[in-house]
């Protein structure tokens, strides 16, 4: 009973435990499990959209895009457009404590345990416009 009280007091003092606070931190508030794709903040900071996340989001229709508020919205906004057209929600994610290489994460709203969730810099080129 003791453990409980206790439980219920740090909960109201510190709030409710975060789930692995280092992996949300670099993945803009979400899990690794979830992650449909992600991109650096230098890929999404080319001049021209990577094309297959509109593929992604048509094919995951519940995921939810997140973004870099660190990211100039000059570079976002042609993400966001794209989120728009394929009716999926999207989140800026504006953490002044941490700091992160990733600019933008494609997240489902279940673990999906995708193996490979960046793309490499060659392939990437291969599929902007």
């Amino acid at each position: 009973m003791g453990k409980n009280i206790d439980d219920y007091i740090d909960r109201g003092l510190k709030g409710t435990p975060e789930i692995k606070p280092g992996e949300r931190k670099e993945y803009l508030t979400q899990l690794r499990e979830r992650i449909i794709l992600a991109l650096t903040n230098g890929q999404v900071m080319q001049p021209k959209l990577y094309t297959p996340i509109g593929d992604l989001m048509k094919r995951y229709p519940s995921s939810r895009l997140y973004l870099d508020g660190e990211v100039s919205y000059a570079h976002l906004s042609k993400y966001i457009r794209l989120a728009t057209q394929n009716n999926i929600p999207f989140t800026i994610v504006d953490d002044k404590e941490s700091s992160t290489n990733i600019g933008l994460v494609l997240a489902n709203t279940s673990a999906i345990d995708k193996d490979d969730i960046f793309v490499e810099n060659g392939e990437f080129k291969k599929h902007i416009r």
